[in-house]
Parts: C-alpha cells; sequence; structure tokens
C-alpha cells in the first residue's frame, strides 16, 4: 500500500483526541516484526471496529524514554544490551561483527528483549557477500553483484525466505537490507558488488524479491542508500562522499527507491553531499532537504513515504565524526526528520538523551515530531497501536 501524509495526520489527530481502554501490549517480551510490518499495512490503519490507541502508546514513556525509542545503539555482548536497554529503553541493537555470537545463540536474547517496556528492535546488517556478520552461524551468502547474475529473482525470493528464517531463529527482527545502490564500480569498492547491478530496473527487480521474502517471514527491511550511493566520490566510512548532481541521479541511483517505496520497507539516508539537493557541509543523513525529498517524493517522481527513515552510522564513518560529536549529529539527523539515528556504541546514549533533552525543551525538536517518530518505529517494529 502507498503511504501518504493523511496518514499522520490521522495518527497525530489521534494523539491529541486520546483514547481510553485496553491494552497497548505486553510490556513485558518483544514481538518481531508482525502484522502490521509485514502485510504492507500503513502505519496508524485501522480496520473496521478497531480504535487507534496511539496515546495509550506514547502514554508508556517518559519524555526521554520517547527520545530512547528513535535511537539503535551497537552492542558488544549480553551484559552491554541488558544494561542499554533496562537503563534506557532504547528503540534498538545493533548485533555487529564485533558482538558476542552468545547473545545469540545461548538463549540471552530473550533475557535482553524482556527488559524493553515495548518490543524491542534487534538489527543487523546482513546483506550477503563481504557484508555478513553471522555467517558462520547461518552460512555465507553472495554478494548481491553475484545473485543477480547467478539466480533468477525467483531462486533468489526462495533463499532469501530461508535466510530470512534463520535470522529470525537468532532473534533478529530487522535487517539493514537490501542495497538499493545502482552501481558498476569495482567488486571490492565501497559499494561495488554491494549492488545489484548497474542497471536499475534489475537492482528494483532482486531487492523488491528480498523484501518480499523477508516480510514473510517476519523480519523488517531496510533499503539503502538513499538518495543512491552507487557513483559516489569515495567511502563514507573514510571521508565525505560527493555523488552526482541531484538531476542525474533521478534516472539512475533514484529508481529502485522511487519503485520500492510502497513495498514496506523502512529507508536508510547515506552520509552523502549531494549537489542540488543538500547544504555544504550538510550530508544527507542531517539534511531536511533529504527528508523533505523522501517523505513527499514529489522531488523525484515518487508516492510520499510515511515509513521510518533510518540514518546510516552516527558514530563510526569519518563524512560524519570529521565534522561532529555523535550528540551533535544525532540531534541534527533527528531535528532533520530522520526516526531513527543509528551508531555502534552504547557509551554515549546519557549524553546523547541529555541532549536531545535540551533540544526538546528549547524548540528545535518538537515534541510532537518525536511522537510521529516514536509512532513510525511502533509500526515498524509491530508494537501494537490499536485495541
Amino acid at each position: 500500500m502507498r503511504k501518504t501524509p493523511l496518514v499522520l495526520f490521522a495518527v497525530l489527530a489521534a494523539i491529541a483526541t486520546g483514547c481510553s481502554g485496553g491494552d497497548a501490549g505486553n510490556s513485558a517480551t518483544s514481538r518481531p516484526v508482525a502484522t502490521e510490518a509485514t502485510t504492507g499495512a500503513t502505519p496508524g490503519a485501522t480496520t473496521t471496529g478497531e480504535r487507534d490507541c496511539s496515546a495509550d502508546y506514547l502514554a508508556k514513556f517518559t519524555q526521554r524514554q520517547k527520545l530512547a525509542q528513535l535511537l539503535t545503539v551497537g552492542v558488544n555482548g549480553t551484559a552491554d544490551a541488558l544494561a542499554v536497554v533496562r537503563d534506557h529503553q532504547v528503540g534498538g541493537i545493533f548485533i555487529g561483527g564485533w558482538t558476542d555470537q552468545s547473545l545469540l545463540t545461548g538463549g540471552q536474547m530473550e533475557q535482553v528483549k524482556a527488559a524493553a517496556n515495548v518490543p524491542l528492535m534487534v538489527t543487523i546488517d546482513e546483506e550477503g557477500g563481504r557484508v555478513s556478520r553471522v555467517a558462520d552461524l547461518i552460512g555465507p551468502a553472495p554478494s548481491a553483484r553475484e545473485t543477480a547474475q547467478t539466480m533468477t529473482t525467483d531462486e533468489f525470493y526462495t533463499a532469501t525466505l530461508a535466510r530470512g528464517q534463520a535470522l529470525k531463529d537468532l532473534g533478529i527482527t530487522v535487517n539493514f537490507a537490501p542495497d538499493v545502490d545502482v552501481s558498476s564500480q569495482p567488486a571490492n569498492s565501497v559499494i561495488g558488488d554491494r549492488s545489484f547491478s548497474d542497471d536499475p530496473m534489475v537492482v528494483t527487480e532482486y531487492a523488491g524479491a528480498y523484501i518480499r521474502a523477508m516480510r514473510e517471514v517476519g523480519v523488517g527491511t531496510v533499503m539503502k542508500h538513499f538518495p543512491g550511493h552507487g557513483a559516489g566520490s569515495g567511502d563514507s566510512h573514510l571521508g565525505a562522499v560527493r555523488t552526482p548532481p541531484l538531476d542525474q541521479l533521478q534516472n539512475r541511483d533514484l529508481v529502485p527507491f522511487r519503485d520500492l517505496v510502497g513495498s514496506g520497507a523502512a529507508v536508510m539516508v547515506g552520509h552523502l553531499d549531494v549537489p542540488g539537493l543538500t547544504e555544504p557541509d550538510v550530508p544527507a543523513s542531517i539534511s531536511p532537504a533529504v527528508m523533505d525529498l523522501l517523505r513527499k517524493g514529489t522531488g523525484y517522481g515518487a508516492a510520499p513515504f510515511d515509513g521510518p527513515i533510518f540514518t546510516d552510522d552516527l558514530g563510526g564513518m569519518a563524512a560524519i565524526t570529521n565534522r561532529m560529536t555523535i550528540a551533535e549529529a544525532v540531534e541534527a539527523a533527528l531535528v532533520a526528520g530522520a526516526d531513527n539515528a543509528l551508531w555502534i556504541t552504547t557509551d554515549a546514549v546519557p549524553q546523547v538523551l541529555d541532549r536531545l533533552e535540551q533540544a526538546v525543551w528549547s524548540g528545535r525538536l518538537p515534541i510532537a515530531q518525536v511522537d510521529a517518530s516514536v509512532l513510525r518505529m511502533a509500526w515498524f517494529k509491530g508494537a501494537p497501536l490499536h485495541c
């Protein structure tokens, strides 16, 4: 289903009027991405006889906890994950290559999920090929480029069903994939073989199959890196990256995002300087103009997008860290219109939340905007918003 701005208006209207009765969900256990997130339902949509209890859901949180729901942070093991969830109620944790895998295999994930008052996102970057965090647990998968060269889309769909189920069995609820960048770069370059093809239609077909399969087994998906990293000037892990001008992205890099905007996948915005779109030293991940382009869709011929917008890693990539601190970057991203800020450690969570609270108090980050993002993330996580 295509998403429209009317959805957000309806959700915010529900916040203003509120509703009574009904338990918004079990606060002790987490659900994987489920019903709403896997059927293509629109955030906040109700069926006949359902009442939108968004206000009840928001009432579960203090203001600081609402802000924490908009953070996803990398963890190094069970103790780290348990502490950041229990003490701060972050919305998500990220499983990296450095994470102690006993968190996934030793039955400890349920303990971490139980510390969350609402469903917890457990995220990973599992594209296959050279971007694989748990290949030793679920087996290797070919890179996107090799996949498109050796499998039909139907074969890839079937393989992804099995891989998605394996991720779900480990406790993963959201996968930061597929990469929908359009690239002809050498295989070992920053995007390279992470891209299905230099043909945007091939990228769209294979990425669409991937999204459908992952969602069918209950794992959320996140398309990346908006508005397109495939022809970028370098590696944002190492420094600033400049893309071709916006008008040159229209018929190539933006095509998969345009065609898949209604697929139910979330979108990750890259740390990209885009001539004709971003301001100098304001990469896409913290750019209001980029968030507006994605939300409205009109600037690249797409339907409006009201799903969750994630940032790329704000703490370990020089395209951001050379310009600002993690607290500054998270504030800038959320103020710009992102719904979820991602970085790969937990140490800075208290100071990030301090800064975000100051941003709310000062009016830089309106609380209505925070509430809307909390509800988008709730929908994506499969949290119950109806009663």
